[in-house]
């Protein structure tokens, strides 16, 4: 059995565009080059090595992205057998990417939703482990290593980290981490686009709330409702939920390419967007972050495999930013 985790000890960089726009020191923890482009590998990677050292047989993911590529990925390393079951928004780059990496391919449904009711089914036929792309707590226990990374690389606790939320798995992560390296008062700016916002609204309702539909382009940030941990996760820790548009996202996404030469999906461009449009100053201002900060901001590029530069185009022109 391999002992060796799937992820790699990722870069921590200076950011000095990034540090400009934010108006402080900014550390890019760049999880866009891990194995299969983002952050996933982390957590599923440990979740796929455990539940194979206790006998599992083979796997069912249900994504239309990242989560997907880290479960088929894992799966090849284990050598297992995986159908992952994408919705139909899946670009055919994403499905052709999981057939390299050996996995079975289904298309069930609109949303991921949908995807997630059929392969829990499949999972119950073939008596595989269903993998879960953000709700898990073996997963949050492997996003985990990043924060330990940071205290590793790092001389004092950040002031901040910035993050992007879809269903709730890296901030669960980086909570836990942040409980096991005993940096629990580090604030996390919580990132998400509106039409894809189930955080920021669970948070105002104090409950769950599940979303009528996806309507951001940020498709990678689009569970209908986020994990119960999400939620609870903002009892623990101060978490500040903030919502930026669609075209602050892309924006930002091809600043960041004209900046650090490194293309990210727009659900990493929310939290980029955090940064270049300067709502850390904004917050500040507000009295919610400390002014000043007095010590570096950390924002977890989390990558992203699913997006071409022809891709990035496509979404300029659908929202107008030619």
């Amino acid at each position: 059995m391999d002992k060796k985790p799937f992820h790699i000890v990722s870069p921590l960089l200076e950011s000095l565009s990034l540090s400009r726009a934010g108006g402080t020191r900014v550390y890019m923890k760049l999880e866009n080059i891990q194995p299969t482009g983002s952050f996933k590998i982390r957590g599923i990677g440990h979740l796929c090595q455990e539940v194979a050292r206790r006998g599992c047989r083979g796997f069912v993911c249900s994504s239309g992205g990242n989560a997907g590529l880290a479960a088929a990925y894992a799966a090849k390393k284990l050598g297992l057998p995986i159908t992952v079951v994408v919705p139909s928004t899946t670009g055919p780059g994403t499905v052709r990417k999981l057939e390299e990496l050996g996995a079975e391919v289904e298309v069930s449904g609109q949303v991921w939703d949908d995807a997630n009711r059929r392969a829990l089914e499949l999972a119950e036929t073939k008596g595989w482990v269903s993998i879960h792309p953000f709700d898990h707590p073996l997963l949050w226990q492997g996003h985990a290593s990043l924060v330990q990374e940071l205290k590793d690389s790092l001389d004092t606790k950040p002031a901040a980290i910035v993050l992007a939320v879809g269903g709730g798995g890296l901030l669960a992560g980086v909570v836990a981490g942040l409980h096991q390296v005993g940096w629990q008062d580090v604030p996390i700016v919580a990132a998400e686009t509106w039409g894809a916002h189930s955080f920021h609204a669970a948070l105002a309702a104090g409950r769950l709330v599940t979303l009528p539909d996806i309507t951001s382009v940020a498709k990678c940030l689009g569970a209908k409702t986020v994990s119960a941990r999400a939620l609870e996760c903002a009892q623990e820790c101060q978490i500040i939920s903030q919502v930026v548009e669609d075209t602050e996202a892309v924006r930002a996404v091809e600043q960041f390419l004209d900046d650090e030469r490194m293309l990210v999906q727009p659900a990493c461009g929310a939290a980029l967007a955090l940064l270049y449009t300067g709502r850390l100053q904004q917050l500040q201002r507000e009295g919610r972050l400390r002014a000043p900060l007095g010590s570096v901001v950390v924002v977890v590029v989390c990558g992203g495999g699913g997006i071409q530069a022809a891709q990035l185009r496509a979404l300029k022109s659908q929202l107008g930013l030619e």
